[in-house]
């Protein structure tokens, strides 16, 4: 407990930021938070947190501030919006950047920051809100050797895997961009197997098992289809979530024409999706393009 009544600001306290607020809180960090949904941070300080009324005076009382919201928009907001951090925040001072964004973003950023005397962790996040949790997720991170210095017991105390990719911002962001690939990929294939099982009229319970016990199964087919045989379409991880993410993916390999196939098919189906009405629906709620299927009730699940 090193670390024991050391402030702390963590804004968004969403699936994953919820998570991460707790475990630095367990790591004897005094947690301050920041929520556009005050009853959150309220439920947080019930808890033994601080709850902050303005980004100002999360600034005020942190010298290392973990942002989680959804985007770059979000973080701009966040920074130099009303009552933005990047006017308050003391000299010296790290912002951790957990969101996936556009990697040629995240380096501009860094150096908007520098100018004004704020360190940069280009910090984006992977394992779900159970692993945030529980303090074992995984952090992709790039940044110069002093916010590092400032901020690393930081981030080791919120996941069990903290990868320094570089000493400059992008390399983080890069190296999500490509997980996020796979991650959208992986479900969409996930969603497409299991509705042609619906259509062939396999049962459903019986695939999951069988899937997950062999070759052809992935992380997400195991986690997402049990979202489906339980008939729980609640946004852990949005279809817009993918919407972007994939997005920005194809962005990327668009700047050196470089092909995505996959990835393009996979857009589009979370573009369907969203168009569809399900943009909020948990992203296994991509299962829901596919015609001529009925899809389970909830009461057949994974055993």
């Amino acid at each position: 407990m090193s670390n024991t009544g050391t402030p702390i600001g963590v804004i968004g306290l969403g699936a994953m930021g919820g998570g991460m607020a707790r475990s630095l809180r367990r790591a004897g960090y005094k947690v301050h938070v920041f929520d556009v949904r005050p009853e959150a941070a309220a439920a947080f300080a019930a808890e033994g947190g601080v709850a902050c009324d303005t980004l100002a005076e999360l600034a005020g009382a942190c010298e290392v501030i973990v942002s989680v919201v959804v985007n770059a928009a979000q973080t701009e907001a966040v920074l130099f919006g009303n009552d933005g951090l990047a006017s308050a925040m003391r000299a010296g001072s790290v912002f951790v950047m957990c969101s996936t964004v556009d990697p040629n973003w995240s380096i501009a950023l860094e150096g908007r920051l520098a100018a004004l005397g704020l360190l940069y962790i280009d910090a984006p996040i992977s394992g779900g809100a159970a692993k945030a949790a529980s303090g074992e997720m995984t952090m992709m991170t790039a940044a110069r050797p002093e916010a590092y210095a400032k901020a690393g017991d930081a981030l080791d105390a919120m996941a069990a895997k903290v990868y320094r990719l570089g000493d400059q911002a992008g390399a983080g962001s890069q190296v999500k961009i490509i997980n996020q690939l796979l991650a959208g990929v992986h479900i969409a294939a996930a969603a497409e197997a299991m509705a042609l099982g619906l259509r062939a009229g396999v049962d459903p319970a019986a695939l999951y098992e069988v899937i997950t016990h062999s070759a052809g199964n992935s992380w997400m087919f195991e986690n997402r289809m049990a979202h489906v045989l339980a008939a729980d379409y609640t946004p852990l991880s949005a279809v817009d979530i993918f919407v972007k993410d994939l997005g920005l993916v194809l962005d990327m390999a668009r700047a050196s024409k470089f092909p995505l196939p996959l990835s393009s098919t996979a857009h589009q189906m979370f573009m369907q999706a969203s168009t569809a009405g399900f943009a909020k629906e948990d992203d296994s709620a991509v299962i829901k393009i596919f015609p001529g299927i009925e899809l389970p009730k909830g009461k057949a699940g994974p055993n």
